[in-house]
């Protein structure tokens, strides 16, 4: 079998890096181009971040959500993106709501 594509890994959380790279391996052994990883939350403890620059991942993104170590802050192939814009719509929703019904009870 030879898919000869860019796959993408999502996944949720990423402690050691073992699962996401074993899949990264096991994709580019039956033909992808390359493969990439977006992750929400980076753990990313022990010796997690030497494993993801000796796989086959082209490149890991997780959120900020757990504070990045230096090691991780280094890394040519993994970025952190902020989570802060995702869930200010719905704090300021639920704050505006608050604040309205405090004043109406």
């Amino acid at each position: 079998m030879c898919i000869r594509d860019s796959c993408i890994i999502v996944d949720d959380i990423i402690d050691s890096g073992g699962t996401i790279c074993n899949a990264a391996q096991a994709l580019i052994d039956v033909g992808a181009i390359s493969v990439d990883a977006y992750v929400t939350h980076g753990v990313l403890s022990g010796s997690a971040v030497s494993n993801i620059s000796n796989s086959p991942l082209s490149s890991l993104v997780t959120t900020n959500s757990i504070k990045a170590t230096q090691a991780v802050d280094i890394s040519s192939s993994i970025r952190q993106i902020s989570i802060a814009p995702i869930p200010h719509p719905g704090i300021k929703t639920v704050i505006l709501y608050l604040y309205c019904i405090s004043n109406y009870l």
